[in-house]
């Protein structure tokens, strides 16, 4: 039976290559974002390559939003057995001129977002006594990052959140996971950037060991593995893409 998947922020970047590369593995998937128009060009990408997929518009940190989307993706292809959270926001400020406001935005998007579409998937993995959750994190979750307290913080909660839900979730045959994303080319600079400043770009991709940027399809690549049958034993774990760079 084809399994279903949810994707969030999936419009752009490494939720569209999460998205394709899950619908080249027979997958159904949600492209879920804020992006309407983003994510029905993506689902038209999809269609046109032979597979399954549904545009869905919704703010991950509204519950009634997610809880409709989901219940859509449903109808459209059955139970939803995995998700990738990838749906969040960044920024950078410096610490001290951090208002309450950016912190809690960042929280209620990358943390809270996260938690909500969890929950409201869960049921159907739970019936299903199968599911996969990957959860995208950030690097500067293990290293930190200057003038993005706020980000890294929320990114440092998803992974202790996926260590938390791996045992808890365990016994019912759901496997929970983490990938913190490197240097990734479209979310840290993009193709036009990289063109416009080429000393950047090189002097950036030297502290890498692989000596590149990362793609979205790297991601992807990775994620792909992580909602297969072949991971039934892999959960709670962090599995860094990112190059080689070293982490704490």
């Amino acid at each position: 039976m084809t399994k279903t998947a949810l994707v969030t922020g999936a419009a752009a970047g490494i939720g569209r290559a999460c998205a394709m590369r899950l619908a080249r593995e027979g997958i159904a998937v949600g492209v879920l974002d804020i992006n309407l128009e983003g994510c029905q060009t993506v689902v038209g990408e999809i269609e046109a390559a032979g597979g399954k997929a549904l545009a869905l518009q919704a703010s991950v940190a509204n519950r009634s939003e997610v809880t409709a989307a989901v219940a859509r993706l449903r109808e459209a292809f059955g139970p939803v057995t995995i998700v990738v959270n990838n749906a969040g926001i960044t920024g950078t400020v410096p610490f001290k001129e951090l208002t309450d406001e950016l912190w809690d935005r960042m929280l209620e998007i990358n943390l809270k977002g996260t938690f909500i579409v969890t929950q409201v998937v869960l049921p159907d993995m739970e019936a299903a006594k199968w599911g996969r959750i990957v959860n995208i994190s950030s690097s500067s979750a293990q290293t930190g990052a200057v003038g993005m307290a706020h980000y890294s913080s929320s990114k440092g909660a998803i992974v202790t959140l996926t260590r938390t839900l791996a045992q808890e979730l365990g016994p019912l045959g759901i496997t929970v996971n983490n990938i913190p994303p490197g240097t990734v080319m479209n979310t840290i600079m993009s193709e036009a950037q990289r063109q416009r400043f080429p000393e950047r770009t090189e002097r950036i991709s030297k502290t890498i060991p692989v000596q590149r940027f990362g793609e979205p399809e790297d991601i992807a690549n990775a994620c792909a593995w992580l909602v297969s049958e072949d991971t039934s034993y892999v959960t709670g774990q962090t599995i860094g893409v990112n190059g080689g760079r070293v982490v704490s």
